[in-house]
């Protein structure tokens, strides 16, 4: 009984990861507030009410591309900030950025319409996942010396100067890539223009209490 369980939990969690990976593909021409159910299920080659044992809506898929998306760089994240400091940790971190982006494209192009798209529920899941980001990069900076003097208030306010920093860049690997005369040369001035950038938001947090 449970060998029979197990093969279709398998199967179940197989074609949940066909829906999201489907819509992810639609989504590549489109917005997530125009994707249809039907479109979803047809591209996958199942019936639209085998869609509601894996989501409750679109809306709901959204919200599971995002923590898709995002969900495992939060303890990439918390180990590129916690185990370097000053221009190490500027370069490990948009050296991350660079392979995230590279290595999943797709939900990059997502994250990056769907911010400020038309589906509120996945708008609130980014911002959550980019609220939870700041969390973490608040608690590493609290831990270096710099941060003596510094309240909680104002220390959040730099961790989400980083994290949209970030998020900036991203974009701008995005961009990079899909431009048409896209090249490495390219890719090289968005790491060395990203760098400058948070190089300049370090700058600022030294004088910040003086």
């Amino acid at each position: 009984m449970s060998h029979t369980l197990g093969i279709r939990q398998a199967q179940k969690q197989k074609t949940r990861q066909a829906l999201l990976d489907a819509a992810l593909g639609l989504l590549e021409e489109q917005s997530l507030s125009s994707l249809s159910l039907r479109e979803v299920t047809r591209a996958v080659g199942i019936s639209p009410t085998a869609f509601y044992r894996h989501f409750r809506s679109i809306a709901d898929l959204g919200v599971a591309l995002v923590d898709e998306a995002l969900g495992s760089l939060h303890p990439m994240v918390r180990t590129t900030v916690s185990t370097a400091d000053g221009d190490e940790r500027i370069t490990r971190a948009v050296e991350l950025i660079s392979r995230h982006v590279l290595t999943y494209p797709a939900h990059i192009r997502f994250l990056t319409r769907e911010r400020h798209g038309g589906v509120q529920p996945v708008r609130e899941a980014i911002r959550e996942q980019l609220a939870r980001f700041a969390d973490e990069v608040k608690a590493e900076l609290a831990k270096d010396p710099e941060a003596a003097g510094w309240d909680d208030a104002d220390l959040l306010m730099l961790a989400h100067l980083y994290v949209d920093q970030m998020i900036s860049t991203a974009s701008l690997f995005l961009e990079a890539m899909e431009a048409p005369d896209a090249s490495d040369a390219e890719r090289e001035h968005v790491t060395r223009v990203a760098n400058r950038r948070l190089r300049l938001i370090g700058i600022g947090r030294r004088h910040w209490l003086h």
